[in-house]
């Protein structure tokens, strides 16, 4: 019986927010969005690696390689999948590819092992999951025998967005093609002469090989990335399934990306890589646009989500979450509503969306960094209306979950339970409250809410005082490690 290969789904888990704000922000990039199905992108992109095991292959449990800022939301997206459990490792600051890609390969290589790792963007539509499962397969094959495999996209468009791989020779055992060279993002007309030459492919930023080859290619080239990586990574701590390298050695980690770093230079050096395609309905969501392109339009080209009443309207995606939103005697248009933003694009040239993104960054707004609705690692809270000296707010906590044992030195709190049951430390005082009961919390008393029941428990907080900011909060205990 021949040995198992085994392979390690490494996820990459980083994104500003930028491309499709206002539904993507810096602490929810598009990968925790739902735009495809029942599941968000990221969900997605680790459930489908369960499709590839076979009598040769064994998976081993994913590594998830996402920001800090970023860990709750991806433990509560991992808890609705129930049977599948992951590591994360949590960069303090984003580094790019490269340095991410380098901790995992670490952290496989750490107890003597050197697994196939599959190394994929967590924010990719794959819509033929049996076409990726076969590419993947090949790929593991290919690498196994000390290879870098990547998967390319056979373009349907002359698209400008996304660089190219160019290929020569045959194929080989399992499909695989040499890499003749790596091509940046062309202009239109460039872009027009690679659709029509078979040897051409996007670059899907989809890499498997194993941990040893990239750190061997990374010391290689960029052996800056390499040392500094591996000393931050040395430092580690662990925390249950979180992985944290030290913070100010990570930080002084040269920004890079995969391609960049290793994967542009490997062809015509000792390091083979061979490019398989991949035909499986694959779409970076990189725009607007993109998505538009992904949905399943109407009759007259037109995507409407929400409340959405559209006369006279073409070739349009209109994304209303919280409003109506009514279009007439429009065509092309991006629309996309959320609780405090709306955009308002030309549908061609969405990608310019990411100049509005820079310029709330340079205004300083909050939109560019959070929802209206805050994910916490209990649960949520949505802020309602504020004013001058008050601010409202409903809470959800999740079933079992429970906010920090804190107080507030500048504010006082009332709570309302409107669904669920609340279970509430008030001043050493332990209150059971259930629908449409009431507390309040006043100015400098310690207070914990947690929801004993099974549901979500949802309150109103109605908060007044001189300032009313969320930093103006004193820990005692966290669940959470918070401080």
């Amino acid at each position: 019986m021949s040995k198992k290969i085994n392979v390690l789904p490494v996820i990459l888990c980083g994104g500003s927010g930028s491309r499709l704000w206002p539904l993507s922000r810096t602490n929810f990039p598009k990968q925790f969005l739902v735009l495809s199905g029942n599941a968000s992108l990221f969900q997605q992109a680790i459930s489908r690696f369960y499709g590839i095991v076979n009598s040769d292959i064994q998976i081993k449990k994913p590594l998830i390689v996402t920001n800090e800022e970023h860990r709750f939301i991806v433990l509560e997206q991992l808890r609705e999948l129930k049977e599948i459990s992951a590591q994360l490792i949590l960069e303090p600051e984003a580094r790019n590819t490269a340095p991410a890609l380098t901790l995992a390969a670490l952290q496989a290589t750490y107890a003597g092992e050197d697994p196939v790792l599959v190394v994929t963007p967590a924010d990719q539509i794959i819509k033929d999951e049996d076409a990726f499962n076969k590419s993947i397969k090949k790929a593991i094959q290919v690498a196994e025998l000390g290879s870098i495999a990547v998967l390319g996209i056979a373009p349907d468009s002359p698209e400008t967005g996304f660089g190219y791989i160019m290929r020569q020779g045959n194929a080989g055992k399992y499909g695989e093609y040499n890499v003749k060279q790596f091509v940046e993002k062309p202009d239109l007309v460039i872009a027009q002469r690679y659709l029509e030459n078979p040897n051409f492919t996007w670059n899907s930023g989809i890499f498997v090989l194993k941990a040893s080859v990239w750190l061997d290619a990374l010391k290689f080239f960029r052996s800056d990335i390499y040392s500094a990586t591996q000393l931050s990574f040395e430092k580690l701590s662990k925390d249950g399934q979180f992985i944290r390298p030290e913070k100010k050695l990570f930080n002084k980690i040269p920004s890079e990306s995969i391609d960049y770093a290793v994967i542009e230079s490997c062809p015509n050096s000792k390091f083979q890589i061979n490019v398989i395609e991949l035909n499986a309905g694959w779409n970076d969501l990189g725009s607007w646009h993109a998505v538009w392109k992904d949905s399943e339009k109407d009759g007259l080209n037109n995507f409407a989500s929400g409340d959405v009443i559209m006369e006279n309207t073409n070739n349009s995606y209109i994304n209303a979450s919280h409003r109506l939103v009514c279009a007439s005697d429009v065509n092309n248009l991006i629309i996309v509503e959320t609780a405090d933003a709306i955009l308002i694009a030309n549908r061609e040239t969405s990608q310019s969306v990411k100049k509005i993104f820079s310029k709330l960054q340079s205004h300083k707004r909050e939109e560019r960094v959070s929802h209206r609705k805050v994910f916490r690692p209990w649960g949520w809270f949505d802020v309602i209306d504020e004013g001058e000296k008050f601010k409202v707010k409903k809470i959800g906590v999740n079933p079992g979950a429970s906010l920090s044992l804190q107080r507030h030195l500048k504010r006082a709190e009332h709570w309302v339970v409107i669904k669920g049951t609340a279970e509430i430390l008030n001043n050493n005082q332990v209150l059971t409250l259930t629908e449409n009961q009431s507390t309040y919390i006043p100015i400098g008393i310690k207070h914990r809410l947690s929801n004993p029941g099974s549901v979500p428990l949802e309150i109103i907080e109605v908060q007044s005082g001189s300032y009313l900011g969320e930093d103006d909060i004193e820990r005692f205990e966290d669940i959470y490690g918070r401080k």
